[in-house]
């Protein structure tokens, strides 16, 4: 006789213990293990009979319940709200073992209903059990964004982070419970409070308060590859006297920067900001420095629907008290403002230069500040009109685009 592999059951709980679905029951009258955390069992208790599992870590849990559908026996796993949403059931597929869902309403669907919000622009993060970096990072560069957080990864802490940008927070503590509070507040006003655990913190751009949560994009992707493409053409921005990276340059130097949702990028000298706001559509976070205080920066941000922090000043001064960068795009400044990234250890350092004397100097400062340095010349030659229909070749400027990704 072939035995039929029974899937465990695993039943999302919501803040305030209430069952999600009529089968949380029956699955855990059946149940001949149960898993859970202490809260957790104790708000649906399992039969007196029945073995339990209190979850610590997670590797003698994963076994049993290995053990018990290897022997058709009955196993229920107890979680909070959504277990498909940052939960257990990633844990359990990674294992190989076979599962059903039901779930409750997930801390961060019940956050945006007690705010009043849609959410369906949203992107969620979690900083929990992991670096809070990616969270903050997605927090500046997104209008819209959850984050489910941990002890000394929270309100707190991202608030403190999100200093200059123009943010509005929600913190919901204790969702579902007699405690449950939730606080629109500023990033610098969530810095200097202490709030408890557990929360889940809602990071809005700061013009986009109720009844709508900020532009959402038609294709409902808020990080993905932009739906318009990049290395767009330089009529696409606002510029001065042609003071703009080509758009072949560009599309090197942002292939080379990596920018995604999570990381954060500098552009100094940014001009008219065409490498940050390209990096800002593929989902990171961009600090534009620039010292022209006219510069139409955020002009062609708005213009393509993206948000760059501006910090108005003269680099390396201006660099000073700038959160650490996972990647800095150098289109302005001399060797002492090379010398300033690199001493900031960027994972990734990108430069354009036009001048070739310069070429050599940036270099040998890049490997000594520990840097492996790859580099190529462009050299584009875009077609043009002639009279009579015809067309030709015109050449654009050299540019060599050095890259210096640190060892």
């Amino acid at each position: 006789m072939v035995r039929v592999t029974a899937p465990i059951t695993v039943v999302g709980i919501d803040a305030a213990g209430r069952p999600p679905h009529p089968g949380a029951r029956d699955a855990l009258t059946r149940a001949r293990l149960v898993v859970g955390a202490a809260r957790h069992l104790a708000a649906l208790p399992a039969p007196p009979d029945c073995p339990r599992v209190v979850l610590g870590p997670l590797a003698p849990a994963l076994d049993r319940l290995a053990a018990a559908v290897a022997a058709g026996v009955p196993a229920v796993v107890l979680a909070s709200g959504d277990p498909g949403l940052f939960g257990i059931v990633r844990r359990l597929r990674a294992a190989g073992l076979p599962v059903r869902v039901l779930p409750a309403v997930s801390s961060v669907a019940a956050a945006f209903a007690r705010a009043g919000l849609d959410w369906d622009g949203a992107a969620v993060l979690t900083a929990h059990g992991r670096d809070p970096g990616p969270a903050l990072n997605a927090c500046r560069a997104l209008p819209a964004v959850a984050v489910l957080t941990a002890p000394g990864a929270g309100a707190a802490e991202i608030g403190a982070g999100l200093a200059g940008w123009p943010r509005r927070l929600v913190v919901a503590e204790h969702l579902g419970t007699d405690a449950e509070r939730v606080t629109w507040t500023t990033p610098e006003e969530a810095a200097g409070r202490t709030w408890d655990d557990p929360h889940v913190l809602l990071s809005l751009a700061a013009d986009a308060l109720p009844p709508a949560v900020g532009a959402m994009r038609t294709d409902n992707q808020p990080a993905a590859a932009p739906a318009g493409g990049w290395a767009l053409p330089e009529t696409a921005y606002q510029h001065r006297d042609s003071m703009i990276t080509k758009s072949e340059v560009r599309a090197l130097a942002v292939a080379r920067l990596r920018p995604r949702l999570g990381r954060l990028v500098w552009d100094v000298g940014a001009g008219s900001g065409s490498v940050g706001i390209e990096c800002a559509l593929l989902g990171a976070a961009v600090i534009a420095v620039e010292r022209d205080p006219d510069a139409p920066i955020a002009a062609n941000a708005a213009r393509h629907g993206t948000y760059l922090r501006v910090v108005t000043g003269r680099a390396p001064a201006a660099l000073r008290d700038l959160p650490d960068p996972d990647a800095v795009f150098v289109g302005g400044g001399g060797t002492d403002v090379l010398a300033a990234v690199a001493a900031r250890r960027p994972a990734r350092v990108v430069l354009t230069l036009a001048a070739l004397d310069r070429v050599a100097p940036a270099v040998h400062l890049l490997r000594d500040a520990g840097y492996t340095v790859d580099g190529s010349q462009l050299s584009a030659a875009r077609l043009a009109d002639l009279p009579g229909g015809s067309v030709r070749l015109a050449a654009t400027n050299p540019v060599v685009v050095l890259t210096g990704e640190r060892r």
